[in-house]
């Protein structure tokens, strides 16, 4: 299976959604060595734009997303990863999904509650 990496110099975009419930829990990026290594272990790697290295997702908080089925799109250059996200959170900011935030108007207004404090993980 060959997925067109260079399309997005290195990095496809991948949508990671809850297996059960079909929220989408966040958008990140993956490169050839996340996807094998996703793929190898079951685990959900990433490829971190702001730190230029390999992620597993989870290895700071324990948030890990185990990975139940993967799909890629008609031009092999979006991944679509369905996860059991353990801990109950996927984003760093202690909410279930990084999507918590609804525009309405000109304003975003928070729809969710954080299932975690983020001092409390990573220390900041």
């Amino acid at each position: 299976m060959d997925l067109a990496f260079e399309k997005g110099g290195g990095l496809l975009p991948v949508i990671a959604q809850d297996d059960e419930t079909g929220d989408v829990l966040m958008l990140a990026y993956m490169n050839r060595l996340a996807w094998e290594k996703t793929l190898e272990t079951g685990k959900v790697h990433y490829w971190s734009r702001s730190r230029n290295k390999l992620w597993l997702k989870g290895e700071t908080s324990g948030h890990v997303q185990l990975l139940k089925s993967a799909f890629v799109d008609c031009d092999d250059d979006t991944i679509l990863v369905r996860v059991d996200q353990l801990g109950g959170a996927a984003c760093h900011t202690g909410h279930r999904s990084c999507f918590f935030r609804k525009v309405q108007g000109d304003s975003l207004i928070q729809v969710a509650e954080r299932v975690f404090d983020p001092e409390e993980i990573y220390g900041k």
